[in-house]
């Protein structure tokens, strides 16, 4: 009978490598999303929070959560999220929040807008300006 032995020699992978993940939020931003602090990535729906450091902690529903990130790919997971939330996460909510000023309102709204618009045209109207009658008047040619 024999016994497989451990073979000090080999590396031991002690931290979840995330360099998919720094390839996917550059070349895959619209797979990922942030929502209350975590960033999201929606095909697996593993989350990923960051603090003020730049630590992340990974929230999923599978094994990836119980290995920790290397210090060294954590900062570079964290740079990289940095750089999509400056170049992809926030000018969508801009873009978002923009065209939202331009939506079409209810019903309501419009028939209030429409009533207050006509309240301001009748009650801006200025007295038409009487012109003097010698403007009227044509001056004979000499």
């Amino acid at each position: 009978m024999s016994y497989a032995t451990f073979d000090s020699t080999a590396p031991t992978i002690r931290f979840l490598d995330v360099a998919p993940m720094i390839s996917a939020l550059q070349f895959q931003p619209t797979d990922f999303e942030l929502s209350r602090g975590w960033l999201r990535h929606a095909p697996s729906r593993h989350r990923f929070k960051f603090d003020a450091k730049g630590n992340v902690v990974i929230d999923a529903h599978c094994n990836c959560a119980n290995r920790s990130v290397s210090a060294e790919q954590g900062q570079q997971l964290f740079q990289m999220f940095t750089c999509w939330r400056e170049t992809y996460w926030q000018p969508l909510q801009t873009n978002r929040e923009f065209a939202s000023h331009f939506r079409r309102p209810n019903a309501w709204v419009r028939l209030v807008r429409d009533v207050r618009m006509a309240w301001r045209r009748f009650y801006s109207r200025e007295e038409p300006e009487a012109l003097p009658v010698e403007a009227w008047m044509r001056v004979p040619a000499e």
